[in-house]
């Protein structure tokens, strides 16, 4: 494995998840807020009573000032058409164009937000795996192409996912992709295919099941066993990508809403190379 920024190796932190329905209870402590027809339609109150949830209640694994204003200077800058988001349940940044969540009861949480925050016409929420979601939005034509790709999911699917973006080339020289959590809990695979050579994805390629369907054993424990025992799978598609595509990627550090240091990778790919 490279180094990946500076001679510092990352290696993966655990990190923590709920799954005791504070999801359903934050539906229920924003709904029921005094000024609750001054937050209907207005995004930013929406994000601010999450917040007061995620502060005064129960803690939840949304993206944070910090990182949000990263994001938010991304999408200023890139632009995009369309933006494809792979959420934790929480995720602030579910409010932006396409949003996919493998779990039904956390997508319905996320569509009564984003309703309530009258962005019910500019968000698309597709329940199901994010690989599962991705191919079936491609194959019915609502996907052609992800200008801004947010990826803050099931961590052993952040390469396996752009690989099979880059095969139905959804991801493309101009794409531009944000990775969350790359220090906490920590993120080697990823790290280690957007930073590689052409040269050196052509050569991973190559070896026979250099890439199988199960997760990296580099990525945490604790997160693949959180969605093994809500019965979700953990299984990942095997698409070969397009190694042909060049990516200049740099980490840029954050803190989370804890305050713990964490970093976003933002990867842009900025050509593609003769096979």
């Amino acid at each position: 494995m490279p180094d990946f920024d500076q001679g510092k190796a990352y290696v993966p932190q655990e990190e923590v998840f709920f799954d005791d329905g504070r999801e359903v209870e934050l539906l229920h402590f924003v709904y029921g807020k005094a000024d609750i027809d001054q937050i209907r339609g207005n995004p930013s109150k929406v994000l601010q009573a999450i917040d007061d949830f995620g502060r005064t209640k129960k803690y939840l694994m949304n993206v944070g000032e910090d990182k949000g204003k990263i994001v938010c200077n991304l999408i200023a800058e890139v632009k995009p058409q369309t933006m494809v988001v792979l959420p934790s349940a929480e995720s602030a940044s579910a409010w932006l164009i396409m949003s996919l969540e493998r779990n039904p009861e956390f997508g319905a949480v996320i569509s009564s937000l984003v309703d309530l925050a009258g962005l019910g016409d500019v968000v698309k929420v597709e329940i199901g795996s994010s690989d599962a979601s991705i191919k079936r939005l491609h194959d019915a034509g609502q996907l052609k192409h992800i200008d801004l790709m947010f990826l803050d999911h099931y961590k052993p699917a952040y390469k396996t996912d752009l690989k099979l973006a880059e095969e139905l080339k959804l991801v493309t020289p101009g794409s531009v992709l944000a990775a969350d959590n790359v220090i906490k809990p920590g993120n080697p695979p990823y790290l280690e295919y957007v930073r590689a050579s052409v040269e050196q994805k052509r050569k991973w390629l190559e070896q026979p099941n250099g890439d199988g369907t199960n997760p990296d054993e580099r990525v945490g424990h604790k997160h693949i066993n959180q969605y093994a025992r809500r019965g979700e799978s953990t299984a990942l598609n095997a698409s070969p990508g397009n190694p042909n595509l060049v990516y200049d990627s740099k980490l840029n550090h954050s803190f989370e809403p804890t305050g713990d240091p964490d970093a976003i990778e933002i990867t842009r790919c900025t050509g593609e190379e003769s096979g």
